[in-house]
Protein backbone atom coordinates (compact mmCIF):
# COMPACT_ATOMS: atom_id res chain seq x y z
CA UNK A 1 0.00 0.00 0.00
CA UNK A 2 1.18 3.30 -1.00
CA UNK A 3 1.91 5.58 1.64
CA UNK A 4 0.47 8.90 0.00
CA UNK A 5 -3.17 6.94 -0.56
CA UNK A 6 -3.00 6.16 3.01
CA UNK A 7 -1.88 9.57 4.16
CA UNK A 8 -4.98 10.73 1.46
CA UNK A 9 -7.66 8.28 3.39
CA UNK A 10 -6.44 9.52 7.12
CA UNK A 11 -7.13 13.01 5.95
CA UNK A 12 -10.34 11.85 4.72
CA UNK A 13 -11.21 10.30 8.01
CA UNK A 14 -10.19 12.92 10.00
CA UNK A 15 -11.73 16.02 7.69
CA UNK A 16 -15.43 13.98 6.86
CA UNK A 17 -15.17 14.21 3.51
CA UNK A 18 -12.86 14.42 0.12
CA UNK A 19 -13.17 18.16 -0.44
CA UNK A 20 -11.95 18.71 2.97
CA UNK A 21 -9.03 16.62 2.87
CA UNK A 22 -8.10 17.82 -0.28
CA UNK A 23 -7.81 20.95 1.04
CA UNK A 24 -5.76 19.94 3.90
CA UNK A 25 -3.53 18.29 1.86
CA UNK A 26 -3.34 20.68 -0.50
CA UNK A 27 -4.39 18.77 -3.66
CA UNK A 28 -6.82 19.13 -6.24
CA UNK A 29 -10.05 16.88 -4.87
CA UNK A 30 -9.75 14.81 -8.48
CA UNK A 31 -6.22 13.95 -7.34
CA UNK A 32 -7.96 13.04 -3.90
CA UNK A 33 -10.71 11.00 -6.05
CA UNK A 34 -7.95 8.97 -7.95
CA UNK A 35 -6.07 8.42 -4.96
CA UNK A 36 -8.62 6.66 -3.30
CA UNK A 37 -9.34 4.78 -6.16
CA UNK A 38 -5.97 3.42 -6.66
CA UNK A 39 -5.82 2.21 -2.85
CA UNK A 40 -9.48 0.40 -3.04
CA UNK A 41 -7.70 -1.24 -6.07
CA UNK A 42 -4.63 -2.37 -4.13
CA UNK A 43 -6.63 -3.49 -0.91
CA UNK A 44 -9.64 -5.22 -3.19
CA UNK A 45 -12.67 -3.96 -0.85
CA UNK A 46 -14.82 -0.60 -0.57
CA UNK A 47 -13.25 1.92 1.21
CA UNK A 48 -16.44 4.47 0.32
CA UNK A 49 -19.78 4.99 0.07
CA UNK A 50 -22.38 6.99 -1.43
CA UNK A 51 -24.24 8.98 1.58
CA UNK A 52 -26.69 11.83 0.62
CA UNK A 53 -24.60 13.69 -1.80
CA UNK A 54 -21.46 13.09 -0.14
CA UNK A 55 -19.35 9.84 0.84
CA UNK A 56 -18.42 8.33 4.04
CA UNK A 57 -15.89 5.50 5.32
CA UNK A 58 -17.37 1.69 4.37
CA UNK A 59 -16.06 -0.15 7.86
CA UNK A 60 -12.91 -1.67 5.76
CA UNK A 61 -12.01 2.04 5.71
CA UNK A 62 -12.65 3.07 8.87
CA UNK A 63 -10.57 0.42 9.80
CA UNK A 64 -7.49 0.77 7.20
CA UNK A 65 -7.38 4.79 8.24
CA UNK A 66 -7.24 4.05 11.69
CA UNK A 67 -4.35 1.70 10.99
CA UNK A 68 -2.94 4.59 8.29
CA UNK A 69 -2.92 6.90 10.86
CA UNK A 70 -0.49 4.45 13.14
CA UNK A 71 1.76 3.18 10.40
CA UNK A 72 1.80 7.21 9.19
CA UNK A 73 2.83 7.81 12.94
CA UNK A 74 5.89 5.00 13.04
CA UNK A 75 7.28 6.22 10.28
CA UNK A 76 7.43 9.58 10.62
CA UNK A 77 8.92 9.01 13.99
CA UNK A 78 11.71 6.29 12.27
CA UNK A 79 12.33 9.81 10.24
CA UNK A 80 13.01 11.91 13.25
CA UNK A 81 15.14 8.83 14.90
CA UNK A 82 17.59 8.72 11.96
CA UNK A 83 17.87 12.50 11.85
CA UNK A 84 18.14 12.90 15.47
CA UNK A 85 18.83 10.48 17.61
CA UNK A 86 21.96 8.92 15.88
CA UNK A 87 23.58 9.09 19.24
CA UNK A 88 22.51 10.08 22.44
CA UNK A 89 24.18 13.58 22.05
CA UNK A 90 20.93 14.53 19.89
CA UNK A 91 17.56 14.53 19.28
CA UNK A 92 14.52 14.90 21.65
CA UNK A 93 11.92 11.94 23.34
CA UNK A 94 8.86 12.25 23.98
CA UNK A 95 7.25 10.82 26.78
CA UNK A 96 3.67 10.51 27.92
CA UNK A 97 2.82 9.88 31.47
CA UNK A 98 -0.14 10.14 34.55
CA UNK A 99 -0.32 12.83 36.68
CA UNK A 100 0.76 11.27 39.79
CA UNK A 101 3.95 10.26 37.78
CA UNK A 102 4.61 13.33 36.35
CA UNK A 103 4.82 15.09 39.84
CA UNK A 104 7.16 12.61 41.32
CA UNK A 105 9.09 10.13 38.99
CA UNK A 106 9.30 12.20 35.80
CA UNK A 107 11.52 15.20 37.16
CA UNK A 108 14.18 12.99 38.20
CA UNK A 109 14.54 11.41 34.95
CA UNK A 110 14.42 14.99 33.22
CA UNK A 111 16.93 15.91 35.49
CA UNK A 112 18.93 12.92 35.08
CA UNK A 113 19.15 12.75 31.35
CA UNK A 114 19.86 16.65 30.86
CA UNK A 115 22.81 15.67 33.52
CA UNK A 116 24.00 12.30 31.56
CA UNK A 117 23.03 13.53 28.24
CA UNK A 118 23.12 17.16 27.70
CA UNK A 119 22.40 17.28 24.11
CA UNK A 120 19.00 15.07 24.08
CA UNK A 121 15.55 16.76 25.30
CA UNK A 122 12.93 15.44 27.08
CA UNK A 123 9.25 16.36 25.89
CA UNK A 124 6.75 15.74 28.17
CA UNK A 125 2.93 15.18 27.69
CA UNK A 126 0.21 14.49 30.28
CA UNK A 127 -1.94 11.08 29.44
CA UNK A 128 -3.86 8.52 31.05
CA UNK A 129 -2.50 4.89 29.83
CA UNK A 130 -5.21 4.63 26.73
CA UNK A 131 -4.30 7.69 25.44
CA UNK A 132 -0.64 7.86 25.68
CA UNK A 133 -0.55 3.87 24.58
CA UNK A 134 -2.54 5.22 21.47
CA UNK A 135 0.32 8.32 21.31
CA UNK A 136 2.71 5.75 21.12
CA UNK A 137 1.21 3.85 18.48
CA UNK A 138 0.23 6.56 15.90
CA UNK A 139 4.29 7.88 16.80
CA UNK A 140 3.05 11.12 18.96
CA UNK A 141 5.83 9.69 21.98
CA UNK A 142 8.23 7.42 22.29
CA UNK A 143 8.06 6.38 25.51
CA UNK A 144 4.55 5.79 27.55
CA UNK A 145 4.49 5.18 31.00
CA UNK A 146 1.57 3.56 32.23
CA UNK A 147 -0.14 1.85 34.99
CA UNK A 148 -2.59 -1.34 35.18
CA UNK A 149 -4.78 -3.20 37.84
CA UNK A 150 -5.10 -6.57 38.02
CA UNK A 151 -8.89 -6.20 36.31
CA UNK A 152 -7.74 -3.63 34.00
CA UNK A 153 -4.72 -4.66 31.96
CA UNK A 154 -2.74 -2.50 29.38
CA UNK A 155 -3.21 -3.73 25.95
CA UNK A 156 0.35 -3.76 24.99
CA UNK A 157 0.47 -6.14 21.68
CA UNK A 158 3.24 -5.34 19.90
CA UNK A 159 4.84 -3.37 22.59
CA UNK A 160 7.95 -3.77 24.35
CA UNK A 161 7.00 -3.19 28.27
CA UNK A 162 9.47 -2.75 31.00
CA UNK A 163 8.00 -2.61 34.94
CA UNK A 164 8.73 0.18 36.63
CA UNK A 165 7.16 0.05 39.90
CA UNK A 166 4.76 -2.34 42.05
CA UNK A 167 2.61 0.93 43.72
CA UNK A 168 0.85 0.06 47.26
CA UNK A 169 -2.91 1.57 47.34
CA UNK A 170 -4.37 3.21 50.38
CA UNK A 171 -7.55 3.93 51.52
CA UNK A 172 -8.17 7.62 52.60
CA UNK A 173 -10.34 8.57 55.18
CA UNK A 174 -11.29 12.06 57.05
CA UNK A 175 -8.24 12.83 59.84
CA UNK A 176 -11.33 13.45 62.29
CA UNK A 177 -10.54 13.72 65.66
CA UNK A 178 -7.16 12.63 64.61
CA UNK A 179 -6.40 15.21 61.83
CA UNK A 180 -2.80 15.59 61.21
CA UNK A 181 -1.79 12.19 62.65
CA UNK A 182 1.38 11.12 59.96
CA UNK A 183 1.39 14.08 58.81
CA UNK A 184 2.26 14.89 54.93
CA UNK A 185 6.12 14.48 55.25
CA UNK A 186 5.89 10.83 56.79
CA UNK A 187 5.82 7.90 54.60
CA UNK A 188 2.18 6.77 54.47
CA UNK A 189 2.64 2.98 54.64
CA UNK A 190 3.35 1.86 58.76
CA UNK A 191 1.95 -0.85 60.76
CA UNK A 192 -0.57 1.36 62.66
CA UNK A 193 -2.05 2.85 59.73
CA UNK A 194 -2.68 -0.67 57.85
CA UNK A 195 -6.50 -1.41 57.69
CA UNK A 196 -6.75 -5.22 56.15
CA UNK A 197 -10.96 -5.13 55.97
CA UNK A 198 -13.00 -2.98 53.85
CA UNK A 199 -16.02 -4.55 55.14
CA UNK A 200 -16.91 -1.92 57.79
CA UNK A 201 -17.20 0.53 54.72
CA UNK A 202 -20.19 -1.16 53.49
CA UNK A 203 -22.20 2.10 54.16
CA UNK A 204 -19.87 4.42 53.35
CA UNK A 205 -19.79 6.84 50.30
CA UNK A 206 -16.84 6.54 47.82
CA UNK A 207 -14.97 8.89 45.79
CA UNK A 208 -13.96 7.00 42.53
CA UNK A 209 -11.25 7.89 39.75
CA UNK A 210 -10.93 6.91 36.03
CA UNK A 211 -12.60 3.65 34.21
CA UNK A 212 -9.42 1.54 35.34
CA UNK A 213 -8.82 2.49 39.13
CA UNK A 214 -12.92 2.40 39.48
CA UNK A 215 -12.88 -1.43 38.03
CA UNK A 216 -10.26 -1.87 40.82
CA UNK A 217 -12.34 -0.62 43.46
CA UNK A 218 -15.40 -2.39 42.38
CA UNK A 219 -13.56 -6.03 42.81
CA UNK A 220 -12.05 -5.00 46.15
CA UNK A 221 -15.27 -3.98 47.71
CA UNK A 222 -16.79 -7.05 46.16
CA UNK A 223 -14.83 -9.14 47.24
CA UNK A 224 -15.22 -7.40 50.70
CA UNK A 225 -18.96 -8.56 50.40
CA UNK A 226 -20.49 -5.60 49.01
CA UNK A 227 -20.87 -2.87 46.55
CA UNK A 228 -19.56 0.30 46.86
CA UNK A 229 -22.38 3.40 46.30
CA UNK A 230 -19.79 6.11 44.36
CA UNK A 231 -20.53 9.35 45.33
CA UNK A 232 -17.97 11.69 43.43
CA UNK A 233 -15.83 10.87 40.13
CA UNK A 234 -12.66 12.35 39.94
CA UNK A 235 -9.37 11.56 38.10
CA UNK A 236 -7.38 15.06 40.48
CA UNK A 237 -6.06 12.97 43.52
CA UNK A 238 -5.78 16.76 44.74
CA UNK A 239 -9.57 16.72 44.82
CA UNK A 240 -10.57 13.26 46.38
CA UNK A 241 -8.13 14.23 49.07
CA UNK A 242 -10.02 17.57 49.57
CA UNK A 243 -13.58 15.52 49.46
CA UNK A 244 -12.06 12.83 51.87
CA UNK A 245 -11.18 15.67 54.79
CA UNK A 246 -14.51 17.45 54.18
CA UNK A 247 -15.87 14.13 55.51
CA UNK A 248 -18.07 13.66 52.18
CA UNK A 249 -16.39 9.74 51.64
CA UNK A 250 -13.51 7.71 51.32
CA UNK A 251 -11.68 6.63 48.74
CA UNK A 252 -8.61 4.63 47.62
CA UNK A 253 -5.41 6.10 46.21
CA UNK A 254 -2.30 4.52 44.87
CA UNK A 255 1.35 5.52 46.38
CA UNK A 256 2.47 7.75 43.55
CA UNK A 257 -0.65 10.21 44.26
CA UNK A 258 0.19 10.53 48.24
CA UNK A 259 3.70 10.97 47.65
CA UNK A 260 2.91 13.97 44.83
CA UNK A 261 0.05 15.75 47.71
CA UNK A 262 -0.72 14.18 50.94
CA UNK A 263 -3.08 16.37 52.59
CA UNK A 264 -2.27 16.52 56.60
CA UNK A 265 -6.47 16.51 56.38
CA UNK A 266 -6.81 12.79 56.12
CA UNK A 267 -5.29 9.44 57.21
CA UNK A 268 -3.65 6.64 54.92
CA UNK A 269 -4.01 2.94 55.47
CA UNK A 270 -2.51 0.07 53.27
CA UNK A 271 -3.81 -2.67 51.54
CA UNK A 272 -1.41 -5.38 52.15
CA UNK A 273 -0.73 -7.19 49.21
CA UNK A 274 -2.83 -4.68 47.05
CA UNK A 275 -1.06 -2.87 44.09
CA UNK A 276 -1.11 -1.36 40.64
CA UNK A 277 1.81 -1.95 37.96
CA UNK A 278 3.48 1.32 36.66
CA UNK A 279 4.70 0.33 33.45
CA UNK A 280 7.17 1.70 30.73
CA UNK A 281 6.03 0.97 27.34
CA UNK A 282 8.34 1.69 24.05
CA UNK A 283 7.59 0.56 20.31
CA UNK A 284 8.91 -2.51 18.88
CA UNK A 285 11.76 -4.70 20.37
CA UNK A 286 14.74 -1.94 19.90
CA UNK A 287 13.44 1.50 21.21
CA UNK A 288 15.93 4.36 20.39
CA UNK A 289 18.72 4.89 22.61
CA UNK A 290 16.68 7.80 23.73
CA UNK A 291 14.08 6.15 24.36
CA UNK A 292 15.86 3.60 26.38
CA UNK A 293 18.09 6.42 28.76
CA UNK A 294 14.44 7.50 29.95
CA UNK A 295 12.91 3.71 30.26
CA UNK A 296 16.22 3.59 32.33
CA UNK A 297 15.61 6.67 34.26
CA UNK A 298 12.20 6.02 34.92
CA UNK A 299 13.35 2.34 36.32
CA UNK A 300 15.86 4.02 38.33
CA UNK A 301 14.14 6.51 39.39
CA UNK A 302 11.35 4.03 41.07
CA UNK A 303 14.16 2.47 42.68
Amino acid sequence: MDLTRLRVLAAVAREGSVTAAARTLHYAQPSVSHHLARLEAEVGVPLLERHGRGVRLTAAGRLLAARAEEILGRVGAARDELDALVSLSAGRVRLAAFPSALATLVPDVVARVARDHPGLGVGLVEAEPPEALDALRRGAVDVALVFEHDRSPVDAEGLRVVPVLAEELFLVRSAGDGAGRGGAGRAPATAEDRLVDLAPLADAAWIAGCERCRADLMGRCERAGFTPRVAFETDDYVAVQSLVAAGVGVSLLPALALRAHRDPRVDVHALPGAARRVLAVTYGDRPSPGAAAVVDGLVRAAG
